[in-house]
């Protein structure tokens, strides 16, 4: 049996990973063991860790270095923090995993990371080689697959990035979005079901949102929040507004602060939504109309259920994106022209250039190859 390490930092992440942990626990030659981080253990942001435990996993360790900030020290600070409480969890466990994953670009992630270098630890990198100029993160994907061996892309234009990172094809494997495969493994909630548990009716018009700050450019998010304000007080006239609340980012609270006010103006017509879990987030993705916002989900996922994107800003700036997805800067007017082209439109017919046939045996194929296990 193979010890297999997960290591999770957030809602976001985890979402992605289910499918494999599914897969890793029911493998005869594997024992998954899930190191739980970041946002997970903050109550601000949902306290999260339930999800996973709410889902059947036990979290086999608890590693706790968020701090309740978000100017730029404070996340400096939490990802030293979080290098440092990782070089003691290491300095204990590098011989217990076989392989560790890691998934994204975040910084609680590559804290954790870059901790275990000097222990070799052996890690294996989930959606590396893609790009996303709008914020540092960016960086810090690259620093986490300059310390992996085991790269598992979402697309060819980022298996050749990889390439060119690390001087060589060994250990890349071209398996698509892992998010994807979710949608095989999971009953998404009915109209009715999913008004019962969040008391949210999604049989009237709604868009679904989620807005993340710009790290590059953080002083100009404070702007980008006015601009975002006025966007929302001529959207909310056409639809229903369910907004995903921000990840633990550089000045995230200026966000949040808007959508609170926003909330607060037009509780009719706006929610606002911590963590709604995989099933819920796919459920609401399904029966809304269209996405709005610059999260990686709507440009990684939303093509698989006929959405439309629009997606605003640089954060996913150098992102493949398909033919579902139209850019806006942050500007009012052209948000406002960008979003009624886009509400008047018929649901998207192409195709996901982020899915490529099912990553979880892909993925699973090369472990067994790894390991000699097939």
């Amino acid at each position: 049996m193979k010890k297999i390490a997960i290591l999770t930092s957030s809602r976001a992440d985890y979402g992605i990973y289910y499918p494999l942990l599914c897969a890793l626990q029911e493998h005869p030659g594997f024992t998954p063991e899930i190191i739980a981080f970041g946002s997970h253990l903050s109550p601000y942001h949902g306290f999260t860790i339930k999800e996973i435990e709410a889902n059947g996993f036990e979290v086999k360790h608890i590693i706790n270095s968020l701090l309740l900030n978000d100017d730029e020290n404070s996340v400096a600070t939490a990802t030293a923090l979080t290098a440092l409480k990782f070089s003691e969890f290491w300095k204990d466990h590098s011989d217990v995993y076989d392989l560790v994953f890691c998934l994204g670009d975040r910084y609680e992630m590559f804290g954790a990371v870059t901790a275990g270098i000097p222990f070799g630890i052996l890690f294996a990198h989930i959606h590396s080689g893609e790009t996303t100029l709008g914020a540092i993160d960016n960086i810090y994907r690259h620093a986490i697959t300059l310390s992996s061996e085991m790269f598992f892309t979402s697309t060819k234009k980022y298996s050749d990035r990889v390439k060119e990172l690390v001087g060589s094809d060994d250990g890349i494997v071209l398996c698509g979005a892992l998010a994807l495969d979710n949608l095989e493994i999971i009953d998404l909630y009915t109209i009715s079901q999913f008004k019962e548990i969040w008391n949210i009716n999604l049989g009237i018009p709604t868009v679904l949102m989620t807005i993340h700050p710009e790290t590059v450019s953080s002083e100009k998010n404070r702007m980008h929040a006015q601009v975002l304000g006025q966007f929302l007080e001529y959207a909310v006239s056409r639809a229903q507004i369910v907004i995903t609340m921000p990840n633990a980012d550089t000045l995230g609270s200026v966000y949040r602060l808007l959508f609170k006010k926003i909330e607060d103006n037009f509780p009719s017509k706006i929610k606002l939504i911590e963590n709604f879990g995989t099933r819920s987030y796919f459920s609401c993705l399904q029966h809304s109309k269209m996405v709005v916002g610059n999260s990686s989900s709507g440009i990684i996922e939303a093509a698989s259920f006929g959405k439309y994107v629009l997606n605003i800003g640089d954060r996913q700036k150098g992102r493949t994106a398909g033919e579902n997805v139209m850019n806006s800067p942050y500007d009012a007017d052209k948000l406002q022209k960008a979003f009624d082209l886009l509400w008047q439109s018929e649901n998207f017919k192409g195709t996901n250039p982020y899915y490529h046939g099912g990553a979880v045996k892909k993925i699973i194929r090369k472990l067994e190859n790894y390991f000699n296990l097939s």
